[in-house]
């Protein structure tokens, strides 16, 4: 024990050294992590639409290796708190536990450590995509953790970032030489304007530099050399050039196009012009050698529509077919788009051919005889389904008939087939349905435990693979950014919590029923009324056929906080589609209630405030 403690604090203190030295020296620097071989990959996912994605901040989860304890600063929600890859490779039984079978994970390659006095610990500050964050472990500790969710069958998925890196440079505007934070005019005969070149406002020329004499041309791009806090030059080192950089500043108005795709994210965050090969091929080969470094099953992929088209199609379909040549199959690409239009979430899933122009133009690039096809991502994460949904619905208690307006239009949104080489599902059956997550508060902080159970049930039996942010189970409560990343291991990872044992009953659920992950999808009720209706807050949807066989599910939920609700509206009951005469168990409640459909079909139930039924067959219960 003490030889392997000494080994993981060698390595975490040559992880931590190797930028500091390498920035002194100009015969460049050993990258110690490269002398990690690739591991034989595999497939480990037979069928995506059978996980549950569990989604874990390293940094907030479990400190199992105190030896890369540097900088941390847990009182301040906005700085590193020490957790790391170890810590939850040892807390995998507890996830294991929970019943999910999926793990995603924050991101793994070297960040900005720190900008502005806040912290890169979230991931999303890329500096280095090619080596690890020393503070989460090294390529063994990545691949050690990997390696044991593998032996419980748990899948990894990796967070990425194509579309930009941190501020890594900033734009020379007034030309001498330095990064300066500029208020010009005397607020009287001038006005008053601020000007930052780590950050300046979008210009669509470029950001233009400026003389007392007036506009100089392109402001220069200079990378910062601050090895303390590792605003260093990025790599692979074609990143290292301006060329690579879109360089027109912060995005203003994110509903103009060309600022969308081609500024700055705010906070710096410098935007990679992802049209050109050189980035294209960086970004796959990049991530396509963490797979190969350490088996993992999938990405998920941070600000899909800010990176044009053509991307996703080169990096979805290159990294696709550089993985399966070497054994690793259905991997999993999902994105996020941060944004509830079914329209723009769903586009980045369609197989979309552009102009021959274009094509041509998009092949290119291509240099291994595989011309580029329509094919874009398996899936995205839901966001207009959270926002319709989980906010407006279980959070804030209008009417059901939204959900079903939103399901209506989903085969029009998203792609109807799988991509060639992909999971092998198409994305229209293979959405990510959440309920919070890092971006967003916690459901809690704007509901109370007993919707959260009735979200719970909603987006394990939907449609689609669901996925828990850590600590929903534990009844975490945060708001916004950074309140909603506390420290897991605060909690105790009590295996007994109310939510903990829900979560784990519905997996179980899940496992047993094909239909609650294969079948087809059909909405029974759905209601418009509000107030003492006596169906408001009632929607309900039964799953059957497809890939479920005769496995058959039905699930009522009343949404309404206020009273008891039926899904019957005068005098007209919902109607089913199990054959008259089925009975039907409530698996979820403790009596097992049962219900018999009529002989036209018709089924009645009543279901107190904020209470939810799953209801099987009682052959299948």
């Amino acid at each position: 024990m003490k030889i392997a403690r000494i080994r993981r604090v060698f390595r975490s203190f040559l992880s931590i050294l190797a930028p500091l030295a390498c920035a002194g020296l100009s015969l460049g620097c050993m990258d110690f992590d490269a002398l990690d071989e690739p591991v034989k990959l595999a497939t480990h996912v037979t069928d995506w639409r059978d996980e549950v994605i569990y989604q874990v901040l390293v940094d907030r989860f479990e400190d199992g290796d105190v030896g890369n304890d540097f900088g941390i600063e847990r009182t301040a929600g906005a700085r590193w708190h020490g957790g790391d890859w170890a810590g939850l490779e040892q807390r995998l039984d507890y996830i294991d536990g929970l019943g999910v079978t999926a793990l995603w994970i924050s991101p793994v390659y070297r960040n900005v450590d720190t900008d502005a006095d806040v912290d890169g610990y979230h991931g999303y500050w890329p500096q280095d995509f090619t080596a690890p964050n020393p503070h989460f472990g090294d390529v063994m500790a990545l691949r050690s953790l990997v390696r044991a969710a593998h032996e419980r069958e748990i899948a990894v998925v990796l967070d990425v970032v194509t579309n930009h890196v941190g501020q890594l440079f900033y734009y020379d505007i007034n030309l001498n030489g330095h990064a300066d934070d500029q208020v010009r005019g005397g607020g009287e005969k001038s006005p008053i304007f601020h000007i930052n070149e780590h950050d300046p406002d979008f210009d669509p020329r470029g950001i233009q530099a400026e003389t007392s004499l007036g506009e100089a041309g392109p402001a220069p791009v200079i990378f910062k050399h601050e090895p303390g806090t590792n605003h260093m030059p990025p790599r692979p080192s074609v990143l290292a050039n301006p060329e690579m950089y879109n360089r027109r500043g912060r995005t203003l108005d994110f509903d103009d196009p060309d600022q969308l795709l081609h500024g700055d994210f705010p906070g710096g965050l410098k935007d990679l012009d992802t049209t050109r090969c050189e980035v294209k091929d960086a970004m796959v080969d990049s991530y396509a050698r963490w797979v190969e470094l350490t088996d993992v099953d999938g990405f998920r992929i941070d600000t899909v529509k800010h990176v044009e088209r053509e991307f996703w199609r080169y990096f979805t379909q290159k990294v696709r077919q550089r993985l399966a040549a070497k054994g690793k199959e259905r991997f999993f690409m999902f994105g996020e788009s941060f944004d509830g239009r079914p329209d723009v979430v769903g586009a980045y899933t369609k197989i979309e051919l552009p102009s021959d122009e274009q094509l041509s133009r998009e092949n290119s690039c291509v240099h291994d005889g595989r011309a580029i096809t329509g094919d874009q991502l398996d899936s995205v994460f839901h966001f207009p389904q959270y926002f319709t949904a989980i906010r407006d619905v279980f959070q804030h208690g209008l009417s059901t008939d939204r959900i079903e307006a939103l399901w209506q239009d989903r085969t029009k949104h998203y792609g109807s087939i799988a991509p060639e080489l992909g999971v092998g599902v198409a994305p229209v059956s293979a959405l990510v349905n959440f309920i919070d997550n890092h971006d967003v508060p916690r459901f809690l902080f704007g509901a109370g435990p007993e919707a959260l159970h009735l979200a719970l049930l909603f987006v394990m039996t939907e449609e689609g693979i669901p996925c828990i942010y850590y600590g929903t189970e534990q009844r975490l409560a945060g708001g916004n950014d950074p309140a909603n990343r506390e420290d897991m291991w605060l909690t105790g990872f009590d295996t007994e919590a109310p939510t903990y044992l829900f979560v784990q009953r519905l997996a179980e659920l899940r496992r047993n029923h094909a239909a609650l992950r294969k079948g087809e999808q059909r909405v029974t009720w759905a209601s418009n009324r509000g107030g003492d209706e006596p169906d408001a807050g009632i929607f309900a949807f039964e799953r059957s056929g497809g890939d479920a066989g005769d496995s058959y599910a039905l699930v009522v939920l009343n949404a309404s906080a206020a009273h008891a609700s039926s899904p019957a509206f005068q005098g007209a009951p919902m109607k089913v589609g199990a054959p008259p005469g089925t009975v039907l168990i409530d698996v979820l409640a403790a009596e097992g209630a049962s219900y018999t459909v009529g002989p036209a079909g018709e089924l009645a139930i009543t279901l107190g405030p904020l209470e939810g039924a799953l209801l099987v067959p009682q052959h299948q219960r």
